[in-house]
């Protein structure tokens, strides 16, 4: 009984000096012979582990900003004032799936795409950061991998409608969010429509606009030539090219006559909350699920973008202390 209970004591002691070296070592203390060791290095073995070292923490936060948190800066006004010009806001990446990069950094050579499981779906509420799809009538982003920073407002088969700058989905009114803004009070009457408005030919405007239903993966839609301007954008997307045409008063599609398409992505309907001053779904559509990137929950620091980093003393006057580590809702 005695030897077992002294093995059980040597194993417990030799536990807590592991625990207590592993402790030292995520603290930076060195044990004398570590410290030994340490000063007999050459300088090539010095320069061999500093170089390690870099390279295993670039890697360390290559997966961090690509999988899990990443930050990213506001450069304009359309989320005021719920987000600010100069905010630099996290973006919680992990929670709706984190993607592989699409594309080697400055360049357009893709790469291979895969997306990790998701915590959850974007809900309607939440504060979506994606990759701008492109204008209504635009096949891509003229530029890649752009990030707009919106509201959700619309998820799958949702209706989202429009009365006078009050936002309705599926008939009842949106929570109204609490910092909501609206630099032309008076809304746009309906009934005078605005060509740039989404879908194409639609007679609305920003502050009257719909009812439009959201598209989700599976929904299958009649083609006619009256319709195929609302869809052509969308169905040349899905299929990665100019797949539609009309000829002879008949839709095709990669050459066959098609008096329908089945959709193969789930759409989400996105808003900024300064809502006078924003360019969003209501004028460039849907974004595809597969283009979320995240969603932005905290305010990490502010100052004003104006002022050159040249100006160092008075960029740094300008932050905004009310604003650090600010939570958004």
């Amino acid at each position: 009984m005695n030897k077992e209970n002294e093995m059980n004591d040597q194993g417990k002691t030799d536990f807590k000096s592991k625990l207590m070296h592993l402790f030292k070592r995520m603290i930076g203390i060195k044990t004398p012979e570590e410290l030994e060791r340490e000063k007999n290095r050459t300088t090539a073995q010095k320069v061999k582990e500093f170089f390690s070292s870099l390279f295993f923490a670039a890697i360390a936060a290559l997966v961090i900003i690509t999988f899990i948190i990443q930050n990213t800066r506001i450069p304009t006004g359309s989320m005021e004032d719920t987000i600010l010009v100069g905010d630099f806001v996290l973006v919680n990446k992990f929670v709706f799936g984190s993607s592989s990069p699409r594309y080697i950094p400055f360049t357009e050579v893709e790469l291979p795409f895969f997306t990790l499981p998701s915590v959850r779906e974007p809900k309607n509420g939440d504060i979506v950061v994606f990759e701008y799809p492109g204008g209504r009538d635009e096949l891509r982003a003229p530029e890649l991998n752009v990030n707009y920073v919106k509201r959700c407002i619309g998820m799958p088969g949702d209706v989202v409608e429009i009365r006078d700058k009050v936002v309705f989905v599926n008939g009842k009114e949106f929570w109204i969010p609490p910092y909501i803004k609206y630099l032309i009070p008076t809304p746009v009457p309906a009934g005078r429509p605005d060509i740039r408005i989404f879908p194409k030919g639609k007679p609305w405007n920003e502050d009257n606009y719909g009812p439009l239903r959201i598209p989700r993966a599976g929904d299958v839609v009649e083609l006619n030539v009256d319709n195929i301007d609302e869809w052509r954008t969308i169905i040349n997307r899905e299929n990665g090219g100019e797949v539609v045409e009309v000829k002879d008063m008949r839709v095709f599609i990669n050459g066959k006559e098609s008096t329908s398409y089945k959709l193969k992505k789930d759409y989400y309907f996105m808003m900024g909350d300064n809502r006078s001053d924003s360019f969003d779904s209501r004028f460039w559509g849907f974004v595809p699920r597969d283009l979320i990137v995240g969603e932005a929950f905290i305010v990490l620091f502010s100052w004003d973008r104006e002022i050159p980093f040249t100006d160092l003393f008075r960029l740094l006057r300008s932050v905004r202390l009310e604003r650090i580590l600010k939570l958004l809702e």
